[in-house]
């Protein structure tokens, strides 16, 4: 018997082997939030040099500031070394989780965003996996701000100190959608120095800094620094700034979350543009 006529025989008996297919790029579901995605972010190493400039700064600037308050600028549930800790706090929060438009604009000048194209996950869904990323390194500067707080006689009763410093840190998310914008938007040869500059501009005109009062306030009560502080000093001033005005929470609510809407929406679609999704 000839090859030829033996090689059907010898494949009807062969046993059937199992073999692995994979779904086209296009084929795979349109994920949301990815769980895997999300892991792998959480695991990646921090740029140690950037942690320890966003704990420094906020530390340093707690203590040369914690003691400017006069007595009668006292809010009504604490002191002002509090007021301050909390303001610092958030300052803190939002610088580290803005540094994060660093690194961004670095994966997308390597052509990582393209790679980005074969991952079954949509673009608000990569930004919020940056986000929660990003969160994780506002932990430290809160920690740090909060024990020289502690340590340096901020008063404050406990719903003070654990709504101040939760809503500092929980802010971050506004600011880490704000920084991947800025990085997925913008060159990373010019994009260092944008971060720090910005934020700290917003937590001084947000009533971070310096008690504001006047039309300063008026217009500094419309940034998202200024309705993360309000919300964590809440519960220490009543809704009010030092200077007697006050703020409803459902307007510094609308206007936390809106200005966190918008800036997860310009991110996604900025990082549409890079990926080269449609």
């Amino acid at each position: 018997m000839s090859l030829l006529t033996t090689a059907p025989v010898l494949a009807d008996h062969a046993p059937a082997r199992a073999v692995k297919t994979f779904a086209p790029v296009s084929a795979r579901p349109a994920g949301g939030l990815s769980l895997t995605y999300l892991g792998h972010e959480l695991k990646r190493p921090f740029n140690r040099q950037a942690l320890l400039i966003n704990v420094a700064l906020p530390a340093v600037l707690y203590l040369a500031l914690h003691r400017t308050g006069s007595s009668h600028t006292a809010p009504p549930h604490g002191n002002f070394a509090m007021w301050m800790m909390i303001g610092i706090a958030v300052y803190g929060s939002a610088t580290a989780s803005t540094s994060t438009a660093v690194g961004i604009a670095i994966e997308k000048s390597s052509g990582w965003m393209r790679t980005m194209r074969l991952m079954p996950i949509s673009s608000v869904g990569y930004v919020l996996s940056k986000v929660a990323s990003a969160m994780l390194s506002a932990v430290l500067p809160v920690v740090v701000v909060g024990l020289l707080g502690w340590g340096t006689g901020a008063e404050g009763n406990l719903r003070v100190w654990i709504l101040g410093l939760l809503t500092a840190w929980g802010g971050s998310a506004v600011f880490a959608a704000f920084g991947l914008g800025i990085g997925l938007t913008l060159r990373a040869e010019i994009v260092t120095s944008i971060p720090g500059l910005t934020t700290t501009a917003l937590a001084f005109i947000g009533n971070l800094f310096l008690p504001l009062s006047g039309r300063v306030l008026q217009v500094g009560r419309w940034t998202p620094m200024f309705g993360v502080s309000d919300i964590a000093r809440r519960a220490l001033t009543d809704g009010c700034s030092l200077s007697g005005v006050h703020s409803s929470l459902t307007f510094v609510l609308l206007d936390v979350g809106g200005w966190f809407v918008l800036f997860v929406l310009l991110a996604a679609r900025a990082y549409t543009k890079s990926s080269g999704r449609a």
